[in-house]
Parts: C-alpha cells; structure tokens; sequence
C-alpha cells in the first residue's frame, strides 16, 4: 500500500501512517486503520484503495440524513456558490395557517460581535431592545483533518463549525429565529467582514433581516452612528479574506508533507511565514558574510579666545570634514598620527558661518506597525502582547461611574494616519488649555500613510477622546494597559501640535600655517549644531530613535562665531571605529520591514511573527530575532524549489492582488493562477529533492538520566527545548529546564516557573518542601547584612525580601545556568 497520510488527533498534526490496514465501516464506507509514525497512536482515515477490492464488503445499512446544501464558494448576491435553489410549490390554505402557528413570534433586535467584552460594552450603549451576543471570534473554518479546498470545483471550500462553537451557533440560530432586526458588528476589516458572513450562513439567518455595521471605536456616539448607517455585507471584501485563506491552506497542505517526507516531521510552511523566515535567514547570512573593516575619525574641540578667562571654558567640537579639498580616509591609527603632530601646532580660524532656522514635525498618529515598533523600544512588548492589551483598550475598560465600560481608543488594526475632524477639535482644545495659544498650530495637522498599498482607510490609532487622560484612567487599567493607553494618548496628543523650532548654527574651521590664507590651508572642520528655540510638541513626546540608527549626540555650537575669529585648540579627537554588519531583526524592525515591502496587513503582523517563533524556525534572544538550524534548512530548501512561494517580490504582488478582489474583481483566477504554477513545482520538487539529514550534535546536559542511568541531552520538541534521556526512544525520561539564577536561602535553588496563565515567577526547586517565591527577579548577590535574597523592582532599586533593605540595583545579571 503507498503512503498515507493522516491526521493525528494526539499529535494535532498530519502524519504518516505505519502499518495501514484497509477495512470497510459497518455501513460499508471505506477506510484505512494505522498508528501514527511520530507518537505511536492510533489513526483512521476515510478512503478508498486497491486493497478494498480484495475485502468483503458489509451489507450497507441504509441511513436516513438530513440533506445539507454545502456552502463555499460566494456570489453577488451572498449565495453559497453550490446552494441549489429549489422553486417552492405554493401551499394549501390548511398549510399555511398550521405554518403561521407554528412560526416564533419575533420581538427585539438581535446583535452580533466576536467578543463577550465588546458585546458587554455595546449592550449598555443601545439599551432596551436589541440582544447583543458574542460568537466568541470565528465560528467555523476549513476542516484541519484535510485538504478542505476543492481544487477541481473553482477551489470551493468546505467549512465546518468546529465543536467548540456548535453550543454558540445553535444559540444565534434560535436569537436569530426569534428578532425582528440582526445587525453582525464585527471588526471594521477584511476578517471581521468574513466573519459576519460566516455567521450568518452558520446559523442560518435571513439575509433579507440581516444587516452589517461597521465603527472604528467603542463609544455611544460612534455606535448609535453605525446603527443609523446599515448596509450589506460587502462580499468582495469576504472573497478577498476567503482567496487568502484558501491560498495559505493550499500552501501549508501541500508543502508541509513534502517537509515531512524530505525533512523530517513536524514542519510546515506558510505563504507569508516563509517570507518572514526568509527575511530573517538573508539577513543572518549578511552578518556572517560582513567583513568588519578599521578605520579612523578626526575630531577638534576648540573654544573661542573671548571665552580664555573664563572658569568652565565652554566648547564646542568641530569634525575633520575634507583634506587637501578631498574627503579624509584614515584606515589605521598610523595614517591619522602625522596629521595629529601637524594639528597641535596649527592656527585655527572660523571661515563661514552659516545661521538658519529648522523645523521639527511630530510624528504621525499610531499605526499598527508603528504602534508596534513603538511598543517595543519604550515598553519592551513583544508584537502579541501588544496587540492583546490593546485589543482591551479597544473592547472597553470599566470606568465605575455613570460611563460604565468604554472603549478608550479606537480600532488598533490599521494602516491609516488620518484622524476625524472632530477628534482634531477636541484636540486642540485641549492642546490650548494646557499648554496655551501657542502649541495649537495655525491648520490642523494633515498627514499621509507612507505604507506601501495601504488598504481599508480607516483611522489611526487613537484614544478615542483626549479628555480622558492617562492620570485620570490610571485607577482603573493594569500597569500595562496604563503604559501602552499613555503611549497612544501622547503620541496622538502631540501629533495635533505644533512643530519645535531650532536655531541652527554651521561653521567651517580652517587650520593649518598661519601664513597661509585660511582657505588655502589643507584641514577643513565643520561644526554643526542646533539649539531648541520652542519645544512645541516635544513639550510632550518624542518618538524614539530607531534601533538600526545610533544617536549621534547634542553639540552646542556657539552662535556668536563670527568669520576670521581667532580659536583655541583645545585637544584633538581620533577616534578608532569599525565597520558594523546590519543588525539582526528585532520583532520590532520585522514589523517595518514586512510594511515597506508590503507582506502581511495590519491584522496579520503579530500572527506572523508569533508563527515564526512557534514553529522553531527563529529563536529570540536579548530581544533579537535568530534562525535556527532547522529554519535555515527549510528556507533554504525552499528559496531553491519555490523560488516564488518566499520571494518578497512575488508575495506582496499577491498582497495587491488580494487587494483588488476586495475592490470587485474575481478570486477565483488569482488563486488559479498560483496554484497551477505551484503544483508544477512541488511536482518537481518532490522528484529532485532528496532525504535532508539536519545534522546536529547532542548537547550533553552533563548529568545522567534518573531513570537508566544514560546522559541527558538537550532537545527540540513541539513546544520548545526540553531535557531527555539519550537513548530515546528505548528511555523516554524527560524533564522541562529551569533557569537557575542564585541560592535560596533555606536550601536549593531559586529558579523560574511558570504559573497556569503564563505568568513568570521565580520559586524554590524544593518546592513544595520549600516555598520562597517571588514575583520580582533574583540577583545572583546576596544582602550583605542579613544574607537575605535581593530582587530586582525595577532598572534602579533592588529590595531585600527577608529585611526589605533597598539599595541601589547592580547591573542584572544574566549568568543563568541550565
């Protein structure tokens, strides 16, 4: 028999299957019985094979179904593609009076969000009427067991709604039956559209009650304008979720068991995953490639001579800016040492000066992938966390008061930086009574999306009014939620403000032999400085500098320089550098990078990454962003058979094209197209390639197995590193790392747990002989007064947990061991 491959419920991955046996079902449906070649459980798969033909068949015991119409592939009008429309015959008198009677009477207005805290929040907003219910995220979706992707129909997908949802569509269905009015209010984006339509076709609803509603915030005057303002479901925008989800199974489904087979088990592949990888992987090998290369600056601080009587003699420094009328290259120390000795005994005098004003615009409201970024310099959130705290923020906080719970910015998915004119209004009103008069500027600020095709122009991120400051709001959020709501509030308060205001200084310094001509002689200095006139917005917030662009550092050059003035050599600066490799990403510069190229949208950035590192393709670590063997090979297996599948190129075309269907044009032909070209590669590819053997030496723990007696070595599994038994399969002994950090004071160690949320604290390894824990982390040093264990609170103070002794905090230590 061939290969076969099925799913593992146990493993909750597709596998092959050892020993399959073909059998018929008691009601004479074929199919094959085997075990599971990764875990050894037990697996099923319905089909058909030559082996049948040799087996008796049962006799078939008739059953009696329900005939359910498939629904898939939409048209126009919001059919299922494959719902046969049958015409009614039209009933008898008698009929019709029992069906009347039978019908539910309807009253009230069915509403329909994805979350339980959303639907807590609107309910209070619209009052006595309407039901709000949540579907508590998707409904259903494309069945894991299988392809699910009819790819000889027009790619008609099947759906099924998951076990877990059965309980909440039965619920709709009968809320549904019993209202006059349904309104689906799902997320203002492409996802919240397909599933609004996903819900309706799951429980059933009558598209001719059925009504959409769309707001960018959570508060009682945006609602009660979206209830004002229903429309249909926009199917475009449903085809445009649908192609991208069909084309991420088509891609994951076919390319995953050719990893399996080449490779080993456990791997998948993505369409836009592998992308990420790839991005990672090229900029991996950048590094290791880079050729780090010497070379020399030359720097002067000089003084002016009015200032020589002068206690604190103020300075200013000026940078070797041409030699000779050419721009100056010292690769090593002994090239800038004959300059030096010419230097010390040169005359130094201010050529031109230059006097100008600059201007600084703040930075635009919070996007996605600035919110992002942004969140992760200053707060240290990863992409997830930040996306889930402000999906709070969104959904509603309870205030309570009269206000109850509310929506505190609005809709955290988007690549727009525009803002409505009635939040600039309040804006600046509140600008001008703050700072006064002159931080409002003259015309609101406008500013323009520097993404590339962005989509779905809805508004930036924002807080969704300015009068409810971070001080004020600070009671009732976490210390998270607080940090991230101050970062939005700022960043959008500061955006409505006006521009700081510089005063800028340039002056040329010549030096050389004072009889020569000063721009006759061979060194050329320049000084370059600014001071801040007016602060503007930066009264409020700056943005931070980018993690690739180092801070070159404030010099207050004096404005009252004048040309032919006489300097003082105060010392001279050489200054040794080396030519630095590209940085590797952090999540942060992932999410810009995957924006200027135009992979991914706003919704999908954090899945992406979280994805990447979920699969043991990238490892993080001190923030940074590393392929690991497993992902290199895979990428690199993948960038030679599927050249198009990880070109940054050819996915953020298909982005755009994506896009276009979201505006009328038909899916069908997109996804064709791919998949024609992508069945000729994997064709292709699975005759070419041959078994990958990913080599990798045993990292030994340095201990033997508890259980046999064996080494211990490190290992990768599905949801990490773990400790196991050398001799695996025969041993099966395993054991999580913990991270050892220092002594406990009552015997053992203290290393890092995990509570059943996530949540990390530090405990006793004797747990529960020993119960020392703490939330705060443990510094290797000890209390020298009471040898007590010290934590680190914060990045300045340490506290002593047995004398509550605080000091001032060392550097934290990071020497762990395993």
């Amino acid at each position: 028999m061939e290969e076969i491959i099925g799913y593992c419920f146990k493993c909750k991955e597709k596998h092959p299957m050892v020993n399959p046996q073909a059998e018929w079902s008691a009601h004479g449906a074929p199919g094959v019985r085997g075990t599971c070649a990764n875990c050894g459980g037990a697996m099923y798969k319905a089909m058909r094979t030559p082996e049948h033909e040799s087996l008796a068949k049962p006799e078939n015991i008739k059953r009696t179904r329900k005939p359910v119409a498939k629904k898939g592939a939409i048209k126009k009008g919001g059919k299922s593609a494959r719902t046969k429309v049958v015409k009614a015959k039209k009933p008898a008198a008698k009929d019709t009076a029992v069906s009347a009677k039978l019908a539910p009477r309807r009253s009230g207005k069915l509403v329909v969000v994805e979350s339980p805290a959303k639907a807590k929040t609107i309910s209070r907003y619209l009052g006595k009427g309407y039901v709000v219910k949540s579907s508590v995220g998707h409904v259903r979706d494309l069945l894991k067991s299988r392809l699910s992707v009819d790819v000889d129909n027009n790619f008609e997908p099947e759906y099924r709604v998951s076990n877990d949802k059965r309980d909440v569509v039965k619920e709709l269905k009968e809320a549904a039956a019993r209202a006059t009015e349904i309104y689906l209010a799902t997320d203002p984006d492409r996802e919240g559209e397909a599933i609004a339509w996903h819900v309706r076709e799951a429980a059933e609803m009558d598209p001719a009650r059925t009504r959409r509603v769309e707001f960018h915030e959570i508060t009682k005057p945006a609602i009660q304008k979206a209830f004002e303002q229903p429309r249909e479901i926009d199917i475009d925008r449903v085809n445009a979720q649908q192609a991208r989800r069909i084309l991420d199974r088509l891609v994951g489904y076919k390319l995953s068991p050719l990893l399996w087979r080449k490779v080993h088990g456990r791997l998948s592949a993505g369409r836009v995953q592998s992308v990420a990888v790839r991005l990672v992987v090229d900029r991996e090998r950048e590094i290791q490639q880079f050729v780090i290369e010497e070379y020399w600056t030359l720097a002067a601080e000089l003084s002016q001579q009015t200032t020589a009587g002068e206690r604190l003699r103020p300075s200013f420094t000026a940078k070797l800016f041409k030699l000779n009328g050419e721009d100056p290259v010292f690769r090593q120390q002994a090239e800038v040492q004959p300059h030096l000795d010419v230097l010390v005994d040169a005359h130094w005098v201010v050529g031109e000066v230059r006097l100008g004003k600059r201007t600084r615009r703040p930075a635009a409201p919070f996007t996605t992938s600035t919110l992002q970024q942004e969140a992760s310099r200053r707060l240290s959130f990863n992409t997830d966390k930040t996306m889930r705290i402000a999906q709070q923020l969104y959904e509603g906080i309870d205030l309570g008061d009269s206000d109850g719970a509310v929506g505190l910015i609005t809709y955290m998915r988007t690549d727009s930086v525009t803002v409505s004119a009635e939040a600039q209004t309040e804006a600046r009103a509140y600008i001008g009574k703050r700072f006064g008069a002159t931080y409002v500027p003259v015309k609101p600020p406008e500013y323009t999306t520097k993404t590339k095709a962005a989509q779905e122009a809805h508004e930036a991120v924002r807080p969704t009014s300015v009068i409810r400051t971070p001080q004020e709001m600070k009671e009732h959020l976490s210390r998270d939620q607080y940090r991230l709501y101050t970062l939005i509030w700022d960043r959008f308060v500061a955006s409505q403000m006006a521009p700081a205001r510089y005063d800028t200084v340039s002056a040329d310094v010549w030096a050389g032999n004072q009889a020569v001509v000063a721009e006759k002689r061979p060194y050329l200095f320049r000084a370059t400085g600014s001071t801040l006139e007016f602060p503007g917005f930066l009264a409020l917030y700056e943005e931070s500098r980018p993690e690739d662009k180092p801070d070159d550092g404030e010099n207050q050059v004096p404005s009252s320089l004048k040309t032919q003035e006489q300097l003082d050599l105060r010392r001279l600066l050489p200054e040794q550098h080396f030519t630095q490799p590209p940085p590797r990403y952090s999540e942060a510069t992932l999410v810009k990078a995957l924006e200027e190229n135009g992979i991914g949208r706003p919704s999908t950035y954090a899945s992406i990454i979280s994805t990447i590192q979920q699969r043991g393709y990238v490892d993080r670590e001190e923030r940074r962003l590393i392929p690991t063997e497993t992902g290199q090979v895979v990428n690199d297996l993948l960038v030679e058979y599927f050249p198009d599948i990880v070109s940054v190129d050819f996915t953020a075309r298909l982005e755009d094209e994506l896009d276009k269907i979201a505006e009328g044009n038909p899916w069908t032909p997109v996804v064709g197209s791919f998949y024609r070209q992508f069945v000729e590669k994997l064709e292709i590819a699975d005759e070419s390639i041959p078994k990958i053997e990913v080599q990798r030496e045993q990292e030994l723990v340095g201990r033997d197995c508890p259980a046999c007696g064996n080494p211990l070595v490190y290992r990768e599994g599905r949801y990490g590193r773990f400790i196991g038994c050398s001799t695996f399969p025969k041993c099966r002994f395993t054991e999580q790392i913990v991270k050892v950090l220092t002594t406990c004071p009552r015997g053992g160690q203290i290393v890092e747990r995990r509570t059943k949320r996530g949540k990390v604290f530090y405990g006793c390894n004797r747990y529960p002989d020993c119960e020392w824990r703490s939330w705060y982390k443990p510094v290797a040093d000890t209390n020298s007064h009471c040898d007590g264990v010290l934590v680190q609170v914060n990045q300045t103070k340490t506290d002593c947990v047995a004398c509550a002794l605080k000091e001032s905090a060392p550097a934290l230590h990071d020497q762990v061991t395993e």
